[in-house]
């Protein structure tokens, strides 16, 4: 692939993920931080279990920085947590039905937004870079 086809294809990536983000921000729901929202994503995306010890090390910060998204996240009922039965020290961050009813509205949001770009309908993005 040429670099010239590359930029064309993260432009269009950047478009993408901006037609979601807005469509987000104009909706109801959460208006989550960038990290709240990988942390989310880790924990659906990625099989389980998932740690606190186990987050801080995958985004490369300290555990108590993914403590309080989890106190977010958790307060808006998008994740659990609960100790570990096996070993009291870990925490594990669980999945909610209402989170994945967060990420299959996001994931609406996405497909909303790849469909306005193929029909051409974005072009907010045509004096970037």
């Amino acid at each position: 692939m040429s670099g010239s086809a590359r930029g064309d294809e993260t432009r269009q990536l950047l478009h993408l993920w901006r037609g979601a983000l807005l469509a987000s921000v104009k909706g109801s729901g959460p208006d989550l931080s960038t990290r709240q929202m990988t942390i989310l994503l880790t924990v659906y995306l990625d099989d389980p279990p998932h740690t606190v010890r186990g987050l801080a090390a995958e985004l490369g910060v300290a555990k108590p920085v993914v403590t309080r998204a989890l106190d977010t996240l958790g307060r808006r009922g998008l994740l659990k947590r609960r100790r570990d039965p096996a070993d009291r020290r870990n925490v594990l961050v669980q999945r909610t039905v209402k989170g994945a009813v967060f990420l299959s509205e996001f994931e609406d949001l996405i497909t909303r937004s790849r469909l306005r770009l193929d029909d051409g309908a974005d072009a907010g993005l045509a004096d970037f870079g």
